[in-house]
């Protein structure tokens, strides 16, 4: 068991769900884009409950993108919500593990442990996985519906920060890759 929860997490990339056939998963939380297909390593997970959710990883409404919306969200609690505590073992991935999954793994660690603060959940994240950078959009709509009154959004932006501050290129990268404001909330040009 890990050190926030009563329960195994772990998150991943697609291309990582291999490596977890085996590791006793019992849910599983897909957050792929829309129309991909649901991966072929599931068929060698023991029995499992799982959500499927399909949008696009973006932070903002974009013409021809379909975005995370708060009834997503919703859907996520509520997966979230159904998990035991005990014995249960949770697999969150997205396409490479790092924005989607991220963002959604902190959700449902702030919602399992409304008692601890908002960064604890984060460093918990990033404790599993170190390259997490939360996608913005997600982390604001569960902060809202969690009521956590910005908590969770300005954890995503310590993180934002700390990561730009080591590696300036990535900042970079992500904003041009639409993700503008998710660079401008770390101070970074």
């Amino acid at each position: 068991m890990n050190r926030f929860v009563p329960f195994d997490i772990v998150v991943c990339g697609v291309d990582e769900l291999g490596g977890f056939c085996g590791a006793g998963v019992t849910h599983v939380l897909s957050l792929l884009d829309p129309g991909w297909p649901a991966p072929d390593a599931f068929e060698s997970y023991a029995a499992h409950r799982r959500l499927d959710l399909r949008f696009h990883d973006v932070i903002d409404d974009l013409p021809g993108w379909r975005a995370p919306g708060a009834d997503d969200i919703e859907q996520l609690l509520e997966f979230g919500r159904g998990l035991p505590q005990e014995h249960a073992h949770l697999l969150v991935h997205c396409q490479m593990g790092i924005s989607r999954s991220s963002a959604a793994m902190l959700l449902l660690l702030a919602q399992a442990r409304p008692d601890r603060p908002a960064l604890e959940a984060l460093r918990e994240v990033v404790r599993i996985r170190p390259h997490a950078w939360p996608n913005l959009r997600i982390v604001e709509l569960g902060d809202r519906i969690l009521g956590r009154k910005g908590e969770l959004v300005e954890a995503a932006v310590t993180r934002y920060r700390e990561v730009v501050d080591k590696r300036p290129e990535l900042g970079r990268t992500m904003r041009e890759m639409g993700r503008i404001r998710e660079v401008e909330r770390a101070g970074a040009r």
